[in-house]
Formats: C-alpha cells, structure tokens, sequence
C-alpha cells in the first residue's frame, strides 16, 4: 500500500495558507501534504472595499457578506471531491483544526470509505449536541475567549460573522491574542491576523453537524487536544471527545495533548507534524 497523504482543513475567517508551516515541514520529512480552501476562502474570498485602508466602518459594518448562504452541504460537498481525487492515489489522512472539524465529520459521515484517519486539532465534532453554537453554550464552551473578539454589523443583515482583523485597537488586539496565540509573540499575532479573511458564514455555527455513528464510526480517529488553548478550552474539548466515545465505544479516540494554544503550534509545526508523521507510519502518533 502507498504513503498515505495528509490532507488539511483551516477553521473559521482560515485558508489552506495557514497549514503551510507544517504541509512543509512533513514534505521535508518526506510526506505527501495538500492543504484546501473551503468554499468562501482563500482567493474565493470575499473582501469588501470598506475593508481596504482608510477603512469605512460603517459601510463595513452594513454591506452583505459574499460568505452569506454558504452551507455546511456546501463545504463537505467541496470537502468530499477533494478527498475523493486525493484517495485514487493512495489512504488519505484528513486532519482539522477548529471550526473545520465539522466539515470533516461530514466527509466521514457521507464517505467514510475515502478516509484512511480523521485528526481533529482542538476541532469541533458534535455529538450529543447539534451545532457548534450549543457546544458554546455549555460549562465548558462559555469560558471561550473567542466568545470576547469583538464582531462587526449584525450577522442577520450581513449573512456573516464578520471581523475587522485590520483593527489597531489595543483591546481587540489583546482579545485576539488571549484566544488565539497566548503563547507566542505579537509579531507572530500580527502574521497570522494578516492572513485572516473578515467573513465567515454564518450558516455553519448553527447547522446540525453531529457525527452518524455508524458511518463516522468506521474510520480511525484522532484528537489533538491543545492545553493552552483558550478559543476552545480544554474543558470543551474532553466533553467532545468523551462525547464521542460514548457514542462509538469500539472506536474511541485517540488522544494527544500539545501545549499549545489555539494557533500556537503553528508557529512551531515541528511537534504537530512529527506527531502526525508518526500516524502516518503507523506508529501511532
């Protein structure tokens, strides 16, 4: 059998740009690796001209999201064809980070003979609650400091969780570093929210997205929890794991921890991607 290929979803406002550090460093290990834009991202991305320096926030705050109506279908859809062409070459790994986890549920859901292993980095997979949104409702969920980034316009208006990662606001930069990258440097802050995009649709926080454990069930998987992390606190992620467990006791997870917050593995993808390697080599990462 051939090498499997790891294939990387970003979670919310992300693109496949954000895997980079680490599709790279598996390729140095001699890996195959493809990151993926979901629908809405990347170069699909929608950036409104308000949004551009000198900013308008008020029309920022009012125009419609080119991310309103993009469904949970429509990124499990795009999701699926992608792994569909990756696995006529061989096992496919599909790894998650955040927001992400549920579209990787959804490929598992529909398809679970494309996937090889699922890996869930500090990811959303629901199970005894439908949507991302409940999960946040929880003890576990509300202590999120995601909870705190300031949003911008009303998401009924706009279709869209929309963020001014353009900000210089101390605060919101404070906030944005508390959830996010509390164990890294600003500069690194500043990088990341760089890359971010304003919008993410709104559907999918509040879309049904549990896994079927008949079909979710069959394929391996893998839970990286990250200790540090304050955007989806530890708490919440073993609710979601022991979840999961109880749902598919012959299959539970298996689980890692990284002392790492939300995105801080990323700035130093060497431990998540020897971890992963060692998955991919059967050695259970």
């Amino acid at each position: 059998m051939s090498r499997p290929t790891f294939v990387f979803v970003h979670g919310a406002n992300g693109s496949a740009g954000v895997w980079s550090p680490v599709v790279a460093e598996l390729v140095a290990l001699g890996h195959r690796a493809v990151a993926v834009d979901l629908p809405g991202h990347g170069l699909q991305a929608g950036y409104p001209p308000s949004y551009q320096t000198p900013q308008d926030l008020t029309a920022f705050a009012a125009e419609p999201s080119a991310m309103a109506g993009v469904t949970l279908d429509d990124t499990v859809d795009h999701l699926t064809s992608v792994v569909r062409r990756v696995a006529a070459h061989g096992p496919v790994i599909l790894i998650g980070q955040s927001l992400g986890g549920i579209s990787l549920t959804g490929v598992a859901n529909r398809a679970p003979e494309l996937v090889e292993h699922l890996v869930y980095v500090s990811a959303f997979c629901c199970v005894e609650l439908p949507t991302v949104y409940d999960y946040y409702l929880t003890p576990e969920g509300s202590p999120s400091a995601v909870l705190a980034v300031p949003k911008v316009g009303d998401p009924a208006r706009t279709g869209a969780l929309r963020t001014n990662w353009r900000s210089g606001d101390p605060e919101f930069l404070a906030s944005a570093r508390r959830a996010f990258l509390a164990d890294s440097t600003e500069e690194h802050l500043r990088a990341l929210i760089a890359g971010c995009q304003p919008d993410e649709s709104v559907l999918l926080s509040f879309t049904d997205a549990r896994i079927d454990p008949a079909a979710w069930g069959r394929v391996p998987h893998t839970f990286v929890r990250l200790a540090r992390d304050q955007a989806i606190p530890p708490a919440l992620q073993d609710r979601m794991i022991a979840e999961a467990d109880r749902a598919v006791p012959h299959n539970p997870f298996r689980v890692h921890t990284l002392e790492s917050s939300h995105l801080g593995y990323l700035t130093r993808p060497a431990e998540i991607s020897s971890l992963l390697a060692r998955l991919a080599d059967g050695k259970d990462a």
